[in-house]
């Protein structure tokens, strides 16, 4: 049996309805100003207009003044009361949209009609709901960072360029202070993004102090002991035993600074000290990265332990992180500066893997890891520009120098070459890329390598940039690259 036809009225009944619906959603407020509590309505429509004020301010500052406001917006303290805001905001318009639901008078229509208005006001709460889920999230990922990117370096252009001291550390509780076992310097030139990454060794001897360093009258000529054990890496420590001569600073930290920039001939702005436990969950919450790996790498294996696996060769290798993890520090069968290459090799597959899409789909995943994984002196003022010149750096690759045999023993290193080689990359000279036989391989354990001034083979040819996302892994030699103008060509399988 046909239905009867909806008369005249029950069809404007039907229309107000779903306008009353429509209008409370998009309009908070607007339906009770004319069809219910007129206080509620005027109430709720100027606080919903001054929270619309506010992001289109919010919007305008990102477009014109987006470091500063940026900046603003990663303040923990603010990130929390926006949550707070967020969700109070939800709430009230789900009940203005329920009370304007009512006012529509729901069950005089007809059934068919009335359970179709009641879905659209449930499907609206729910989509609102999932916008209101997704910003309140990014303001955890926003509140992560700006707890993580607390300020104190030095903001200042060093000869127009950035340089920012990089340390990978092993904070396992086996294991009495903190020695960094990966130790570089990234200098960036701040308008054109070009980078040169510079690799010292943790075990470099003799590595001298500043004047200006409270250490440097008690190694007045770099920091030497009897037996060989006076390294880079064991600065951070020297450091923390004579805190008392960097009183109110972090003396592990501003030792191995000071080590760092005389060793280099180079001013630091930043630091970024990387906890290798922590790096593992960072990959983890990338979903993995994936590498070409030039031969197998032990799992286990160091100070007499036993292998207990392997990470097997291949192209396009999806690890996890731990399996990252091992690759990057394994110290078995193979030497420091095999390590030294193999980490850029993590490093390198990470900047090229971590892409828009996945920041997006993982933020807060990422910035949680984050929490774990960093310590740096780098503001939330900063960010903006760093980030922007994050993604040149990306575009044109990144020069990887390491200060390793044959150019430079670690036991008695010429810090005049290496502050040379320096200013060389700094400059802007064109280099070119060593020969396959050097730039994929890494220092033997059987090499005897002997002091020389001289540069490293080359041929007369780059590499361009890989634009793969993966990055392969060195195979060791008998000698170890010192420079590459692709960082891509020192993974590259040959």
């Amino acid at each position: 049996m046909t239905p009867p036809r909806p008369t005249a009225a029950q069809r404007i009944h039907s229309r107000r309805a779903l306008g009353y619906v429509l209008m409370s959603a998009l309009l908070p407020g607007s339906v009770q100003l004319f069809a219910g509590n007129r206080a509620v309505g005027r109430l709720a429509t100027r606080v919903y207009g001054a929270a619309a004020l506010v992001c289109v301010i919010v919007a305008f500052g990102l477009l014109v003044l987006r470091g500063p406001t940026l900046g603003l917006l990663l303040q923990p303290w603010l990130t929390g009361a926006l949550r707070v805001v967020l969700w109070t905001l939800f709430v009230a318009w789900v009940l203005l949209l329920i009370d304007a639901w009512r006012l529509a008078h729901p069950l005089r229509l007809e059934r068919r009609r009335r359970l179709a208005l009641t879905a659209l006001a449930l499907g609206t709460i729910l989509a609102v709901a999932g916008v209101t889920t997704t910003a309140t999230e990014a303001l955890v990922a926003a509140r992560n960072v700006g707890q993580l990117f607390g300020g104190g370096g030095e903001t200042d252009l060093k000869e127009g360029r950035y340089n920012i001291l990089l340390l990978g550390a092993d904070s396992a509780e086996s294991r009495e202070g903190l020695r960094p076992d990966s130790i570089n310097v990234a200098s960036i030139d701040a308008e054109t993004g070009r980078a040169v990454l510079f690799g010292l060794p943790r075990n470099l001897q003799r590595v001298p102090f500043p004047e200006s360093s409270p250490l440097h009258p008690r190694y007045p000529d770099g920091y030497v002991c009897d037996g060989g054990e006076c390294m880079l890496n064991g600065i951070w420590t020297l450091g923390e035993e004579n805190a008392d001569l960097y009183p109110g600073r972090d003396a592990g930290l501003e030792a191995t600074k000071e080590a760092v920039e005389e060793t280099l001939g180079l001013e630091l702005n930043y630091y970024a000290l990387i906890d290798m436990h922590g790096f593992q969950s960072l990959i983890d919450a990338m979903g993995g990265i994936r590498l070409d790996i030039g031969r197998r790498i032990p799992i286990g294996g160091a100070n007499g332990a036993q292998v207990t696996k392997w990470i097997e060769p291949g192209e396009n290798v999806l690890l996890d992180g731990y399996h990252a993890l091992w690759f990057a520090r394994s110290r078995s069968d193979s030497s420091d500066y095999e390590r030294m290459l193999r980490q850029k090799c993590v490093m390198s597959a990470m900047v090229h893997q971590l892409d828009p899409l996945t920041v997006a789909t993982k933020f807060v995943a990422l910035s949680e890891a984050g929490k774990d994984l960093l310590r740096t002196d780098i503001g939330t003022g900063a960010i903006n520009d760093l980030a922007e010149l994050a993604l040149r750096v990306r575009d044109q690759g990144m020069t990887a120098v390491n200060f390793i045999p044959p150019m430079i023993v670690s036991a008695e290193p010429d810090f005049e070459l290496i502050r040379a080689t320096v200013d060389k990359h700094l400059s802007g000279e064109p280099t070119v890329e060593p020969s396959p036989a050097r730039s994929s391989s890494a220092a033997s354990p059987t090499a005897t390598p002997k002091k020389t001034a001289d540069k490293p083979e080359e041929s007369t040819s780059a590499a361009p940039t890989s634009s793969r996302s993966s990055a392969p892994a060195p195979k060791p030699s008998a000698e170890a690259s010192t420079e590459t103008t692709n960082l891509a060509a020192v993974c590259a399988v040959s």
